[in-house]
């Protein structure tokens, strides 16, 4: 018996009120409904009516799918394969079960899935029920991000944790943890857990009192190690019992990026408030251990970090986090601790020298190191290095490591690097917009997230702390004073200061679109970019600025798939001296789209808002249903056919597994209201759903 997916044929939800007058698509806060319980494990239990089951030997199975379907030997089966589409599951001699056939991409993909973790799970046998096979794609998805995929990205650093998070995949060398001053219970609970496990070769450092320098950073870079985050203490008769810590939860991007990245986290969280809100909390609290104890939100935690900061999402997450959690009784006291550690990271790092332009007012990415990331290998400076090579009579690496250790001396190396870093602290390592001057621009971005934080802290004050903020010692930003409080009138002034500096240095109304501006040139940029459209989720765009910028910016950026990053027109024509650059178009990222689609609704453009979503969702789906499950963290938004295979610069996180997915996170498909989502798990595109199919369902 020959089967097709027929779930999205069940649904009979629709938008309410519609009177048989077509009503443009809105998203609305209508959770995911009908999704199975579990992760993607072998299911048990008896079939439903109307559905088979069949129990299959899960070796043979697998083995003879694979030699059938997966043509070019990846490990998956996808739209690429030449097989027949069509795989067999019995019948089987004892007459018992009359068998089935699996017919399709999606559905095959499936049963590979269910296979290989079967497989994974030791079983020998595996009772395949078609309901599995044919599982609406977009709840199949949503269920793997709640049920699964969380779960296989949480880390904690303790006992039960370290060992899981602590490897490097970008680094080799011994397993290693760096705890910072102020916190000696850590110290010793990691030196008595490297005693207790020997077999670990823990080793256990001290960050020195004082201030961590750029010379400090690279002085260990010869031996890395994980950065020490939050514990919680347990108790031992009434008493805090340190053999009892527990290290806060946090959630990783994965593959070999292993630790707790700042800005990821933040959109990571933002789709995990529903199902779970103690990982939210967890990397909530690491947040402030570490602007606490490091003096900012760390690019991620690891001691070749400690330098660099990444975009700062801290008071949105908070905010966005209490909403959820006003009811718990430690809910006042976080959003209290998150709001006190924004301010000091805010005055402590992003409005201090030499971040701050004391001319424009404006702020800018600029961290402190010296030399190359040690993260990344020699090769992918291989163009800044090359030149050096016959100079000094060194090979790539020689020169690599001679610039490293001070052996040579080049300006021109040191100038790179400066704008290489700060590259990466803004979250968009590499774009065209900002490679070779990041050091130098106030980018739009960075200063929507300071008005926004200054915003935060002044309605927080006002509407939770009584319009008095007291300032505690371990909050205190340079200069302060311990116990003084604020009010949130200082914060309005300085978020009213940012908006006018914002509209004069960032803002050009002859182009109607924001763009950064190089404090060194004192001139404006010209490149076109997604975070021209952050001024309307920070809402610092008045409503003509507004208009003006979905005018002028949606045409050039939006593609089928959602939002590029940057326009083909800025980028320039990709060659050898202008390599394509992942976040340059046609690529998009998540962060762009959220942005967007949350600036886009505020100011009332719900169908763009709702147009834009659509598009995003539907390119992430198709990735999924003909791709065996894939899904990335950036996606060519020009080619809904293979948005997944993006070869700029390092790859594409999400496409190195083989038989089933273990990791992934998406976010926006609890925003779409069941008529969506049955279109997209009908694969429907959308124009055909703006046109006949919302038509015919509204």
């Amino acid at each position: 018996m020959a089967f097709v997916s027929n779930e999205a044929g069940k649904s009979n939800a629709m938008l309410a009120g519609s009177h048989g007058k077509r009503k443009p698509f809105r998203p609305n806060l209508i959770q995911p409904g009908l999704e199975r319980n579990g992760t993607l494990t072998p299911s048990q239990g008896n079939p439903s009516p109307g559905e088979m089951l069949i129990s299959v030997n899960v070796h043979q199975a697998m083995q003879g799918l694979l030699r059938q379907e997966d043509t070019d030997y990846d490990g998956l089966i996808t739209i690429d394969d030449q097989g027949p589409k069509e795989f067999s599951l019995g019948p089987y001699s004892d007459g018992k079960e009359t068998g089935f056939t699996v017919q399709g991409v999606y559905q095959l993909s499936c049963l590979l899935q269910e296979l290989f973790l079967a497989q994974k799970h030791g079983l020998q046998k595996l009772p395949i029920k078609t309901s599995q096979l044919e599982e609406n794609p977009v709840l199949r998805l949503s269920r793997l991000i709640k049920t699964s995929w969380w779960d296989n990205l949480t880390r904690r650093i303790d006992n039960d944790g370290i060992e899981l998070a602590a490897p490097d995949p970008k680094m080799k060398g011994s397993l290693r943890i760096y705890i910072p001053p102020g916190v000696p219970e850590q110290h010793a609970y990691y030196t008595a857990l490297a005693k207790q496990r020997p077999d670990m070769h823990l080793d256990v450092q001290w960050i020195p009192q004082g201030e961590v320098t750029a010379e400090y950073i690279k002085g260990i870079n010869r031996e890395p190690g994980l950065l020490a985050m939050e514990m919680e203490h347990g108790q031992s008769d009434g008493q805090p019992s340190p053999e009892q810590m527990k290290g806060c939860p946090f959630i990783v991007p994965g593959d070999q990026f292993n630790e707790l990245y700042n800005w990821d986290a933040c959109f990571c969280a933002l789709g995990m408030l529903d199902t779970h809100l103690p990982v939210v909390k967890g990397i909530i609290k690491n947040f402030i251990f570490e602007i606490k104890h490091y003096g900012k939100i760390l690019n991620a935690n690891r001691s070749y970090y400690l330098g660099r900061a990444q975009p700062p999402f801290l008071t949105w997450l908070a905010l966005k986090a209490f909403d959820r959690t006003q009811h718990e009784p430690d809910a006042l006291s976080l959003l209290k601790s998150a709001i006190l550690a924004a301010r000091k990271e805010y005055l402590g790092w992003w409005t201090s020298t030499p971040r701050l332009d004391e001319e424009s007012g404006l702020s800018r990415y600029r961290p402190i190191g010296q030399g190359s990331p040690p993260e990344c290998p020699s090769e992918v400076f291989a163009h800044v290095f090359e030149p050096f090579t016959k100079k000094y009579d060194m090979t790539l690496d020689e020169v690599c490591a001679a610039y490293n250790d001070g052996s040579i001396k080049e300006p021109e190396l040191d100038a790179f690097f400066d704008h290489d870093r700060a590259v990466r602290e803004s979250g968009h390592d590499t774009s065209n917009r900002v490679e070779g001057l990041c050091a130098d621009l106030a980018t739009v971005d960075l200063n929507c997230l300071l008005h926004k934080i200054e915003e935060d802290i002044a309605w927080a004050t006002q509407e939770h702390f009584g319009d008095s903020l007291s300032i505690p010692a371990e909050f205190c930003a340079p200069g302060d004073k311990a116990n003084t409080t604020e009010s949130s009138e200082i914060w309005r002034e300085r978020a009213q200061r940012r908006k006018a500096l914002i509209d004069k240095y960032c803002w050009n109304e002859d182009q109607g679109l924001y763009f950064d501006y190089n404090t060194v040139t004192k001139r404006q940029s010209n490149f076109e970019s997604a975070t021209c459209l952050w001024p309307l989720w920070s809402g610092i765009a008045s409503s003509d600025q507004a208009a003006k910028v979905v005018k002028n910016g949606l045409p050039v950026l939006e593609c089928a798939g959602g939002l590029a990053s940057t326009s083909e027109k800025t980028r320039g024509a990709v060659s050898e001296a202008n390599p394509q650059k992942q976040w340059d178009y046609p690529q998009g990222w998540a962060p762009h789209q959220i942005l967007a689609w949350d600036g886009l609704d505020r100011y009332g453009y719900h169908n763009d808002s709702s147009r834009l979503a659509y598009r995003w969702l539907h390119m992430l789906t198709e990735c999924f249903r003909n791709w065996n499950g894939t899904v990335c963290e950036k996606y060519n938004v020009t080619d809904l056919e293979r948005p997944h295979k993006v070869e700029a610069e390092y790859g594409n996180q999400g496409r190195n597994f083989k038989y089933a997915p273990q990791e992934g996170y998406i976010y926006g498909l609890s925003l779409l209201n069941d008529t969506a989502k049955e279109a997209l798990a009908q694969g429907v595109p959308w124009e055909g759903f703006s046109t006949d199919y919302s038509r015919a369902h509204l």
